[in-house]
């Protein structure tokens, strides 16, 4: 069965904003409830990753404007709230055709990180000839 492709503007977002499918499962269970308070460790267990993985996820989500950490005494807890209107419909888009073209999306975040290992090779294969 054929997908239709993946509409522009969401290709640019993963490319830009999803660094890996675990960010993307994390953004997507803090979406899933927004007035639910996550910890590192109820992600971890959730996402079956180490807490440590899951605290990095979460800080990179706030970094992204997609979550925030809670007010004293739950700093440490985050919860779904995007900075604005467009990307908290951008992220709905893409939560949608996740839904429908899951190995489309997950294909698309993999091609990303291949193409970032390729650049940082290519990079150190320069650098390496201009030693010489």
């Amino acid at each position: 069965m054929t997908h239709p492709p993946i509409p522009e503007d969401l290709r640019r977002f993963v490319l830009t904003s999803i660094p890996s499918v675990p960010f993307l499962e994390a953004l997507l269970l803090l979406r899933a409830d927004p007035s639910q308070q996550w910890e590192s460790a109820m992600l971890a267990s959730r996402l079956y990753i180490r807490e440590r993985v899951a605290s990095e996820l979460l800080a990179d989500l706030c970094t992204g404007g997609i979550a925030r950490s809670g007010d004293p005494p739950a700093a440490h807890c985050y919860r779904y709230d995007p900075v604005d209107v467009a990307l908290r419909d951008r992220i709905d888009r893409l939560a949608e055709l996740y839904a429908r073209q899951l190995v489309d999306v997950t294909h698309l975040i993999h091609s990303s990180l291949e193409r970032q290992a390729q650049q940082f090779a290519d990079a150190f294969r320069l650098r390496k000839d201009e030693e010489r």
